[in-house]
C-alpha cells in the first residue's frame, strides 16, 4: 500500500436492491451485471488497484449467493460481516464490523454498487491525500454535477473553501454529489444508536461540529440504481 491512511475498506453490500427489481428477484444487487461483470468486482477491483489489502463486505439479502462469488478473491481479501438475521442499514453495518474488530481506524467505506472512473489520482488516494484525523470524523468523496452519468437529482452537499460540507437546503440545488464512497474515523461511530440505522444520523452530528468534510474527486462517478441506468453505464464504461 501506498499513500494512502488505511489498508481495509468496509465494501456496504447488504441492501435489497429494491430499486434495481426485477433484476434483483433472484440475485443480490451487488451481483448484477454492468458490461459483463458484477457490480461489486467494479468496487472489488478499484480496491485492489489502489493497494487496499482487506475489504469487509456485509451481508444479508440472499448471502450465500453473494459469499460464494467473493469467496476465492485474494485482491483484495475478503472478510464477510454477517448481517443474515438483520439487515443494519450503512450505520448499523460498520458499528457491528467495528464490534467485530474488523475495522481499522480511520477506514475506507464504499457502497458495492459504485462505479466511476478513476482521474489522475485513485478515489482512495484523493480521500487520504485531504485526510485530517484531527479536524475530520468523516471524509466524503464528492462530484459535481458535470462529472456524473444518470444522476438526475439535485445534489447532496455544499462544501466551503476548507472543505466543511452542510446539507442542501429545501427547494435548491447543491454543487455536490456523494459518490457512496468515504473515508471514516472511530470517532464518527461512537454512541451509535441500536441496530438498524443510516450513517446519516453520523453525518448529522458530525455537521453540528463541523467535522464533516468533503474531497472533490478527480474522476467520474455513475449511478447505477435502476434497471434503466444499465446501458449507459455499459456504454461509459466501455469508451473509458
Amino acid at each position: 500500500m501506498t499513500g494512502l491512511v488505511s489498508d481495509t475498506a468496509m465494501v456496504m453490500a447488504a441492501g435489497l436492491g429494491k430499486r434495481m427489481r426485477p433484476l434483483t428477484a433472484s440475485q443480490p444487487k451487488p451481483l448484477v451485471r454492468v458490461a459483463g461483470k458484477a457490480l461489486i468486482d467494479y468496487t472489488l477491483d478499484r480496491l485492489a488497484d489502489a493497494g487496499v489489502a482487506r475489504a469487509v463486505v456485509n451481508v444479508h439479502y440472499l448471502a450465500d449467493a453473494l459469499e460464494a462469488h467473493v469467496r476465492d478473491r485474494q485482491s483484495p481479501e475478503v472478510v464477510i460481516s454477517d448481517e443474515r438475521e438483520a439487515l443494519l442499514e450503512t450505520g448499523g453495518g460498520l458499528v457491528k464490523a467495528r464490534d467485530a474488530g474488523l475495522l481499522p481506524d480511520p477506514v475506507f467505506c464504499s457502497n458495492a454498487d459504485s462505479i466511476w472512473l478513476e482521474g489522475p489520482r485513485n478515489a482512495f488516494a484523493d480521500l487520504s491525500a485531504v485526510w485530517d484525523p484531527e479536524r475530520m470524523d468523516a471524509l466524503l468523496l464528492l462530484v459535481s454535477h458535470s462529472q456524473t452519468h444518470n444522476f438526475t437529482g439535485p445534489g447532496d452537499f455544499y462544501m466551503d473553501g476548507g472543505g466543511r460540507l452542510s446539507r442542501k437546503l429545501p427547494s435548491r440545488i447543491a454543487p455536490f454529489i456523494f459518490t457512496g464512497i468515504q473515508l471514516l474515523s472511530h470517532r464518527l461511530l461512537r454512541d451509535p444508536p441500536e441496530g438498524k440505522f443510516s450513517t446519516n444520523v453520523l453525518w448529522d452530528r458530525a455537521i453540528g461540529e463541523g467535522r464533516l468534510y468533503g474531497a472533490a474527486f478527480t474522476g467520474r462517478w455513475i449511478e447505477v440504481g435502476r434497471p434503466e441506468h444499465l446501458k449507459t453505464a455499459a456504454e461509459v464504461l466501455r469508451g473509458g
